[in-house]
């Protein structure tokens, strides 16, 4: 190796960001194993590569002591002192044996382990850049498909879409771009694993951020979403400033914003509800587009009972429950849906009463 070597080296450091001193460190560790699986696999020994030069030596250490048992780790005391005066007992003394055909095996060396360094460099740049994303969307191209995996190219590396984080009934193209919801990112030996999802509820709330600047600006917040991917799904949102409307906002001029998003999820329903500090009117809101006669809240249980008109029943519980299901979801409470007529049965006695608080 030489001064050209050491430049080169620097130059290359500087773009992958590892200290010339730790990429010489593991070149002389890998000339020592060298070394001992070449030339002496039972003897200490210690390489080092002068920084200055870049020349490469061996040196074999051996331990001062009074009487030599095995003359490849010890030397007498008497043989230091002719070296340097000032070996004692239990010092330890250096003597080149540097090879001399060891140049061109440490050339070699060299070559491999910086290739590898540069590499596993490589690697933790992409994992640090991904490790702290958790929660954030990218946005990539559809790669290729292998045993259901779907593989989405994001420039240096590569996301995973497994078949459990995949929207019912969706295709996925080679060449198609594609956004997704980073879930976890693995540090593994061959890299950073960065695996996706398009069903997490946080693609949902990300995609809005995205479209809608009074969430970015934080004048709007989205509250909570619940969501059934590639179905329906429902978001709750709140405005700070009372001259902007939150669920406005969120659907946009001519309902451009909220239409961009459905199209990203493939045509996915999406209800916007406001966001109300008294779980009543919240909730009376969450099954919209039902409309709701009146709301019973018991506070410690979370439950709560709503009472709709007949006609809109099926609607309020929606498809097999969906409705309903999100609703709860999207509130945090257990609610039961009730018709006017339903009520009327169970309370016989009060339908008067039902009848007058509920119909006004």
């Amino acid at each position: 190796m030489s001064t050209e070597f050491l430049d080169a080296l620097k130059d290359l450091v500087k773009e992958k960001g590892i200290t010339v001193e730790v990429l010489l460190e593991a070149i002389e560790a890998a000339l020592l194993s060298a070394y001992k699986r070449n030339f002496g696999s039972l003897q200490n020994a210690k390489v080092y590569i002068d920084r200055e030069t870049g020349e490469c030596k061996v040196f074999a250490q051996r331990t001062v002591v009074e009487h030599v048992e095995d003359p490849r780790l010890e030397i007498a005391v008497e043989e230091a002192k002719t070296i340097d005066p000032r070996y004692e007992i239990e010092d330890m003394v250096e003597t080149e044996v540097t090879p001399k055909n060891f140049g061109r095996i440490a050339a070699q060396t060299a070559k491999q382990v910086v290739v590898q360094r540069i590499r596993e460099a490589e690697r933790n740049i992409i994992y640090e850049e991904f490790a702290n994303r958790d929660g954030d969307i990218i946005n990539g191209i559809v790669q290729r498909i292998e045993q259901k995996n779907v593989f989405i190219e994001l420039g240096k590396t590569e996301a995973i879409l497994t078949p459990t984080e995949q929207m019912p009934g969706e295709s996925y193209n080679q060449g198609t771009r594609i956004k997704a919801y980073i879930v976890e990112v693995r540090k593994t030996t061959k890299g950073p694993q960065i695996f996706v999802s398009r069903t997490h509820p946080g693609l949902l709330k990300r995609l809005f951020e995205l479209e809608v600047p009074e969430l970015q600006e934080g004048v709007v917040e989205l509250k909570s979403v619940a969501r059934e991917a590639g179905h329906r799904s429902k978001i709750a949102v709140y405005s700070r400033d009372e001259n902007v409307d939150p669920v406005g906002a969120c659907v946009g001029p001519k309902g451009m914003r909220v239409q961009t998003i459905v199209n990203e999820l493939n045509g996915e329903k999406i209800d916007i509800i406001k966001w109300d500090n008294d779980p009543s009117k919240f909730i009376a809101s969450s099954l919209s587009p039902a409309k709701v006669v009146a709301v019973e809240v018991w506070e410690d249980e979370k439950i709560a009972r709503v009472i709709v008109p007949d006609y809109q029943l099926s609607l309020a519980i929606g498809k097999e429950g969906q409705n309903a299901r999100l609703a709860a979801k999207l509130t945090g409470w257990k609610i039961d849906i009730k018709s006017e007529s339903q009520m009327a049965e169970l309370y016989p006695e009060y339908e008067d009463l039902f009848a007058e608080e509920f119909m006004e």
